[in-house]
């Protein structure tokens, strides 16, 4: 069976939270899981250092970029430094993308100016250095998309999508694949359910984003948590749980899933084949 893949982890925070032992015992539980790797996507230009250090730890990937929800706190200049991180580092086999950027309309007191500023400096930098983008889609696909007809990458993955059909085709057309992840384990998320049971088998990739997005057997109510009940950690080691319900969804048996999404990573980050081969 091909060894699972997943797409979007934010590792450091667990390092961050419990230190070196911590995140080391997380890694390893996933790898005993079946999770062979993990593609971990910086979010400012603090954790630059802490997401190529881990990648190198474990045997991951990285991706360097300044996600949309720190583009208030980031300095104007942040876009040239990273630039200049992605110059030193670019020959880095373990940096596959530029990521985590895009746009978040959800989220209240971001300025939507600065944030599409943001994102589309940083696809000029996915075109200078010819790398994808791991895309950060909240109620923001079309003006993603809209930057992407503007200034075209060679393609990456739009991370927790949760769009129209049409905006899922779109990103497709744009040579995008399409991250699942906790989301889909809930009965209610018909349309993203829906999604993962239609979209081609090729435009699909898996991911955690762990710790966040938990899926439903880890996820804590509002009155279990008023009652004292503390909310779990996601953790890259649900990854082969979380395709379980994919492959249930899709009407498929998981090692067929397995070696398809491997094949969709690697296609979506080409910087992975010869990790993956190593």
């Amino acid at each position: 069976m091909h060894p699972w893949i997943d797409t979007h982890c934010h590792l450091d925070e667990f390092e961050a939270h419990g230190g070196r032992a911590y995140v080391d015992g997380v890694r390893d539980d996933a790898q005993r899981a079946g999770v062979a790797h993990c593609v971990l996507p910086a979010v400012e230009l603090a954790n630059l250092q802490a997401v190529r250090t881990l990648a190198h730890r474990h045997g991951d990937s990285y991706a360097l970029g300044i996600h949309p929800l720190f583009t208030g706190k980031a300095g104007d200049d942040d876009v040239s430094v990273l630039a200049d991180e992605l110059a030193a580092h670019h020959a880095d086999p373990r940096l596959v993308a530029i990521g985590e950027i895009g746009l978040d309309y959800f989220v209240p007191g971001l300025d939507p100016v600065r944030q599409e500023r943001f994102y589309r400096a940083q696809l000029q930098l996915a075109r200078r250095f010819d790398l994808p983008v791991i895309l950060h889609v909240l109620r923001s696909s079309d003006k993603l998309l809209k930057g992407l007809r503007d200034l075209p990458v060679r393609g990456g993955i739009a991370h927790a999508f949760n769009g129209s059909l049409q905006q899922a085709q779109a990103f497709i057309g744009m040579g995008f694949k399409l991250g699942f992840g906790g989301a889909v384990t809930f009965d209610r998320a018909l349309q993203l359910r829906r999604l993962a049971q239609e979209l081609p088998l090729q435009s699909l990739v898996l991911e955690t984003d762990a710790p966040d997005i938990p899926p439903h057997w880890l996820y804590v109510t509002a009155a279990e948590r008023e009652a004292g009940t503390p909310q779990a950690r996601n953790t890259p080691g649900e990854l082969p749980r979380i395709a379980e319900v994919v492959a249930q969804l899709r009407g498929m048996p998981v090692q067929a899933l397995a070696e398809a999404t491997h094949a969709n990573a690697r296609a979506a980050l080409p910087r992975l084949a010869a990790l993956l081969a190593a």
